[in-house]
């Protein structure tokens, strides 16, 4: 037998962040307290250089390696290069709050980038260990992300119930993996894309995908599958909440696309009927749970899994319009949930978490503009015009009404307009109620500045939401 070489060149971002992570993770072992910044910037460095390495080598077709186990396509350089802006910015926000707490630590940073690794290798798995591999890989470093503040009882809490539920659906995943297996023999997608209209074990094809779509609505955080959600927002520090609301989406779309598209396409009857199921909950749930809410971690925590409902009404469909609505969709929830985690961080200070709905009580006296952000945020999450929740919202309705499923889209702005209630409350404390807390906000200037650009950019994609759009379709279809 002779050793070919594959190509190394489509996985050069993800060598590229592997050998950072370890050589910053050698580093920070050098570096005392207050020289703790050099890891922080080499982390930053290494997403700009991973961002420019896809960009200036965008991909127009379908390149597979590793004996077929990793693809690069347009939809995963789009998706590669969204997670790597939302690391950066979730870096950037947590700067200053994790220096405050005296949690400064060089192991957020390379639990990051490993998480983002794992992110990566989901966006371009083209088989079923593939999946498995990225998936742990992200999993483990977030469970030691939430874990980080040993000294907190809510966060050791969180850490442990998101631990123990991802292994159930971890087992979940793989025992489904194993039933596809057993009647394909193969594990490649595109092989078993090929297969499954031919086998005769259709019964036992239909178990494996029960078993693969409760594994991956864990990871979306649907319901029923959304215990986790919001104890571990609410249980983790926030720069860790925001890690794992924002970027990690982006994977389990992808995830979603791999699994259930190009590797279960011939079943697309059978796990549509299961995903309008967790759609209608979880848009059910989600909004009407987040209603009660007190902690605005938590009530964003249900308003994620509300706005996981609304993505699976896209993939469900079964067109290339309504995937590229889900990707739309996906990457405007990534934008306003780094907007609305990143107002958290900006109101907190040491001793101070802001994680109450009556902390943002009269933000408009003590900070106009940022009040002005956080209303942004807030009506495009509530699919307000003209912002470009609005715009993710209708594009999916769009595509449910086309698929000639209008009763799920009657349900779904029936939700959507019951969901509207609790963002309109923290702009009424923001503008109609005297602020509790009138101390100054101390805030650096490049924070201020990218949450300035976040907010804006949540309005200027909502004015011209076309360009957006038109990538995610053209990233689809060149897929």
């Amino acid at each position: 037998m002779t050793f070919t070489m594959p190509n190394i060149a489509p996985a050069l971002p993800e060598i590229f962040i592997l050998s950072m992570a370890c050589l910053i993770l050698v580093i920070d072992l050098f570096l005392t307290d207050r020289q703790r910044f050099v890891t922080y910037l080499l982390t930053q460095a290494t997403l700009v250089v991973a961002f420019i390495l896809i960009v200036t080598d965008f991909t127009q077709g379908r390149v597979l390696t590793f004996s077929d186990t990793f693809v690069r396509d347009p939809m995963a350089d789009v998706l590669k290069a969204c997670i790597f802006i939302a690391g950066l910015v979730t870096f950037t926000y947590s700067r200053d709050y994790l220096q405050t707490r005296q949690i400064f630590k060089g192991e957020f940073f390379v639990l990051g980038l490993f998480a983002i690794l794992g992110m990566m290798i989901l966006t371009s798995a083209h088989n079923f260990l593939t999946i498995y591999l990225g998936l742990e890989l992200l999993s483990l470093s977030l469970y030691a992300m939430v874990a980080m503040q040993r000294d907190s009882v809510t966060a050791s809490e969180a850490a442990m119930k998101y631990f123990i539920l991802g292994a159930i659906a971890s087992g979940m995943l793989l025992y489904g993996i194993s039933m596809i297996y057993g009647v394909t023999g193969t594990l490649d997608l595109a092989e078993v894309a090929r297969q499954v209209p031919e086998t005769e074990k259709q019964l036992l094809l239909t178990f494996g995908l029960v078993f693969l779509i409760v594994g991956v609505a864990f990871k979306l955080g649907a319901v029923p599958f959304h215990m986790w959600v919001p104890d571990v927002y609410h249980g983790a520090a926030t720069p860790t909440t925001l890690f794992i609301g924002s970027a990690p989406k982006i994977a389990a779309f992808a995830m979603l696309m791999r699994l259930l598209v190009d590797g279960l396409g011939g079943l697309h009857a059978q796990w549509q009927d299961i995903l309008i199921i967790l759609a209608v909950l979880s848009m059910g749930v989600g909004n009407i749970v987040a209603i009660a809410q007190s902690n605005i971690k938590r009530m964003l925590a249900y308003s994620t899994i509300s706005h996981v409902g609304f993505l699976m009404l896209g993939v469900l469909t079964g067109t290339a319009e309504g995937y590229a609505a889900a990707m739309f969709y996906t990457l405007a929830y990534v934008l306003m949930t780094l907007g609305g985690f990143g107002m958290v961080i900006l109101l907190s200070r040491e001793g101070f978490e802001a994680d109450k709905l009556d902390d943002f009580k009269g933000l408009n006296e003590r900070s106009p503009w940022f009040a002005f952000m956080m209303l942004i945020v807030m009506f495009s999450m509530a699919g307000v015009p003209p912002f470009i929740g609005f715009w993710a919202k209708l594009s999916v309705l769009k595509e449910v009404i086309a698929a000639d499923m209008v009763w799920l889209a009657v349900v779904a702005v029936i939700f959507s307009i019951i969901g509207a209630f609790y963002y309109l409350r923290v702009i009424r404390l923001m503008y109609f109620d005297k602020p509790v807390d009138t101390a100054r906000l101390e805030v650096a200037l490049d924070m201020r500045l990218l949450l300035s650009a976040n907010g804006l950019g949540v309005l200027l994609l909502g004015l011209f939401p076309g360009g957006l759009l038109a990538l995610c379709l053209a990233a689809l279809s060149g897929s």
